[in-house]
């Protein structure tokens, strides 16, 4: 019998929920300044201009997760279409971070009459989703080693910049951070990337990291 090739419908753009929202007031954050938190409730949806914001949640037993580092273009603050009274997710300015911010209800009237931004923002948040259930995946079946390695080419491809040797230099990372983004304690954290460093998969100051993308994607690879 021969085999019939399946037609696949080329992919379509992602709409740019830019192209539908007006520009508003542009706020400025020192490095560390809370911009929302669960005594300060989100009632913004938030775009990076500059710098870089960390979103965390506290867990039931009171540790601290993060969730994600936001960097210039990506939008943040979703909760605030839902209205939750009370929330444990709190965003901060990783590094001094410029941005701009729409209160939820606008974006609302502005959906009813281009309902292009709601399919916009569908689209950005559903990338978010996505990116999100790989990241569960990784802490049902990845050991901590894996999980490290898979945030640090995830962390350096989005915030780092590319090297004419195909290495990503970015700006340093706390152990803590990482321990709190992998899933593990600080100090198994410090041990990987001692490992890491030494195995020549990356470099490390106090001034930047340096990932060895591709041969950190290869030990991810060959440690399955």
């Amino acid at each position: 019998m021969a085999s019939r090739s399946i037609a696949v419908a080329p992919q379509k753009p992602l709409e740019d929920p830019l192209a539908y929202l007006p520009r508003s007031i542009v706020m400025e954050y020192r490095k560390g300044e809370v911009i929302y938190s669960h005594h300060q409730p989100c009632n913004n949806l938030y775009l990076v201009i500059s710098g870089t914001v960390k979103i965390t949640r506290v867990s039931d037993h009171g540790s601290q997760v993060v969730v994600d580092l936001y960097r210039p273009d990506e939008f943040f603050g979703e909760a605030a279409f839902v209205s939750l009274s009370h929330t444990s997710e709190q965003a901060v300015a990783h590094q001094k971070a410029t941005l701009m911010a729409w209160r939820a209800g606008d974006i609302e009237e502005m959906i009813m009459k281009q309902p292009q931004l709601a399919m916009a923002l569908l689209q950005a948040f559903g990338q978010r989703a996505l990116g999100l259930t790989e990241r569960i995946e990784s802490l049902a079946v990845d050991s901590i080693d894996q999980r490290l390695a898979r945030t640090l080419v995830r962390f350096s491809e989005r915030l780092g910049t590319l090297q004419t040797d195909g290495s990503f230099v970015m700006q340093p990372l706390t152990h803590e951070l990482l321990a709190q983004y992998v899933g593990t304690s600080r100090e198994l954290v410090t041990s990987r990337m001692t490992n890491f460093r030494r195995q020549g998969y990356l470099q490390y100051t106090r001034k930047d990291i340096t990932v060895y993308r591709d041969a950190l994607r290869a030990w991810i690879r060959d440690s399955n």
